[in-house]
């Protein structure tokens, strides 16, 4: 069977921004090593509900939220999974695609944001096969088709307003209170820093050298290669920020530069990072380089991501769907206290069920 768990790396998993609550679903076609269907929940990019279609069951994944009514949960994600299969028939019809004919992915998002300033704003998309599809504007109450294929969907979609009014209520109102509320539950970690531990890391003397910082929190992190403390673009590759198993993220920063000329003079570069935790910026130059594990600078990158499968599988093939977009971006969050979910939260859910058939 293809495996889809491969492309791990290319995804961003780094996300910026206030406060975010966000949920992801994902119908996976052809001959791939991961459910048909799976689903996660995210309060600033932490997941804390997991659903696939091998189980049918809605799982608590936080210990917050562990009071939830699971079986409403349940109920409203074996409602999607039908709904989404569906749609992702229809899709393949569209484009004419058989259905043994490759590995197709269907991604669903939608969710809110409060920002810093306190305005907030509502998001829900399609995407198909790595590309934006479907983008719905609750302004206007319409769908906006990113291609010719999607028009035929968007218009299927644009027929149902009352759905469509649905959503705007759920985006706009109930997604809002129930994320002010999960943030209420998490008020007393929510200043939460821990400072990278940064290495200079090269597998061999033609091999880049890669500024590495792991074990930090909150994401949001700034890594620089420099030179005579200006920064450099060129030869430099900035990677993705990547989960840690323990909650914590990892970033590297990558300096192709000859070897010859950073022995040279070595400390004319350097690698700067600056993060919240860390009380002034870190520093480390390619003299502090690292070899004495020539494999510790590729297994060091992989290893904690794959600890967190297979829950992070649903979350990894929708940022994939997603990537190009980059406009769906949450904060990372910090520990919750344990909290409920009224009857009302539940119904709130079936609005957001009701718009996407």
């Amino acid at each position: 069977m293809r495996s889809i768990v491969i492309l791990l790396l290319s995804i961003p998993l780094a996300f910026a921004g206030p406060h975010c609550l966000k949920y992801l679903y994902t119908v996976a076609s052809g001959d791939v090593d991961i459910p048909e269907v799976t689903a996660v929940g995210l309060v600033d990019d932490q997941q804390f509900m997991y659903f696939d279609s091998d189980t049918m069951k809605a799982e608590p994944k936080i210990e917050w939220i562990k009071a939830d009514q699971w079986d409403r949960q349940t109920e409203i994600d074996r409602r999607h999974y039908h709904e989404y299969r569906n749609n992702m028939l229809l899709i393949k019809n569209v484009f004419n695609q058989s259905t043994s004919e490759g590995v197709h992915t269907l991604q669903v998002m939608y969710g809110c944001e409060i920002r810093d300033d306190g305005t907030t704003r509502g998001f829900y998309e399609f995407g198909y096969d790595g590309e934006d599809f479907i983008t719905f504007d609750k302004n206007a109450l319409n769908y906006i088709a990113a291609n010719r294929q999607a028009d035929i969907i968007k218009n299927k979609m644009d027929s149902n307003k009352p759905r469509a009014q649905l959503c705007k209520v759920y985006l706009e109102n109930t997604c809002i209170d129930r994320l002010k509320k999960y943030m209420s539950y998490s008020k007393d970690n929510l200043q939460r820093k821990v400072p990278p531990e940064v290495s200079i890391l090269q597998k061999d003397s033609s091999s880049p050298v890669t500024c590495h910082a792991t074990g930090f929190y909150t994401s949001n992190i700034n890594m620089t290669w420099q030179k005579n403390h200006e920064e450099l673009h060129e030869n430099v590759e900035v990677h993705e920020t990547l989960p840690n198993a323990d909650g914590t993220f990892q970033k590297r920063i990558s300096l192709s530069m000859k070897s010859e000329e950073l022995n040279r003079d070595p400390d004319v570069y350097r690698c700067v990072i600056q993060h919240v935790g860390a009380e002034k910026e870190i520093v480390k130059f390619p003299s502090n380089i690292t070899r004495s594990n020539e494999q510790h600078a590729s297994w060091i990158i992989t290893v904690p991501v794959l600890c967190v499968l297979p829950f992070a599988v649903a979350i990894i093939i929708g940022c994939i769907v997603m990537k190009k977009t980059g406009r769906f971006k949450c904060p990372k969050s910090t520990g919750y206290a344990q909290g409920s979910t009224t009857d009302e939260d539940s119904k709130s859910d079936e609005q957001m069920q009701n718009v996407s058939s």
